[in-house]
């Protein structure tokens, strides 16, 4: 599909074929899916269980290599890189929030979201501002000196928000992120990730089983049978 503004785009996807092979068997997982997501913009990523959607955030945030197809991040074209290359990439360009926060437990929320900026080289005193303003953005401000395990599963989602814009990402994956909490915190987390998409302009693609949320979106896709959809 076709969405305009190839130019501006911060992800595009471009005839993405993946084939996983076990033994003689080769299983199709993706069929020719193009996509391009523009900059502020949240893209629900729909489809059943089993249907490929976590294969399709790994292959855009390049964990795991396409069997074909073309994939351009941020005006960066990714195909050619080396392991090192899309590494650099991945870390500069693209925050991931998952089910599960897997937030460090020895560290609080304030150094959970410091730690991948000082791992970018950012100085210390930069890295500590920085995750100072997104917790207050996340409404956490005051919850910063707590260890991820003094939180609430909405809070702990809240602190993983956060540090997946930490190193300022174009790009944001996300893989069921609330999938894991009660729908009313569900509504509370999602609300402040679209917040904070909007604050950075932020290109989001992010795979949902939530509808009510998927139906918040800007727009949606829904990928079955391997291919992408249009709903």
């Amino acid at each position: 599909m076709n969405d305009g503004g190839v130019d501006k785009a911060t992800l595009q996807l471009k005839n993405l074929e993946h084939i996983y092979t076990q033994g003689r068997v080769r299983l199709r997982v993706l069929c020719g899916v193009s996509l391009m997501i523009q900059p502020g913009e949240i893209v629900a990523l729909t489809g059943p269980s089993g249907a490929g959607k976590s294969t399709l955030l790994h292959i855009a945030g390049l964990l795991e290599k396409p069997t074909e197809g073309h994939i351009n991040i941020c005006g960066q074209a990714c195909d050619e890189l080396s392991d090192q290359e899309r590494t650099a990439l991945r870390r500069s360009e693209i925050g991931f929030v998952y089910q599960f926060h897997h937030l460090l437990p020895e560290f609080s929320a304030l150094e959970n979201i410091v730690v991948p900026q000082l791992i970018d080289g950012q100085p210390k005193s930069v890295s500590r501002e920085r995750a100072l303003s997104l917790l207050e953005l996340v409404g956490l401000a005051g919850r910063a000196t707590h260890r991820p395990g003094e939180l609430s599963g909405g809070e702990q989602q809240r602190v993983a928000i956060a540090r997946a814009f930490a190193n300022r990402p174009g790009l944001l994956l996300a893989d069921e992120p609330t999938g894991n909490l009660d729908e009313k915190t569900a509504i509370g987390v999602y609300k402040f990730l679209s917040q904070a998409v909007a604050t950075y302009g932020v290109a989001a693609l992010i795979a949902t089983h939530n509808m009510e949320l998927a139906s918040a979106m800007d727009r949606q896709v829904r990928l079955h049978d391997g291919t992408l959809q249009v709903v």
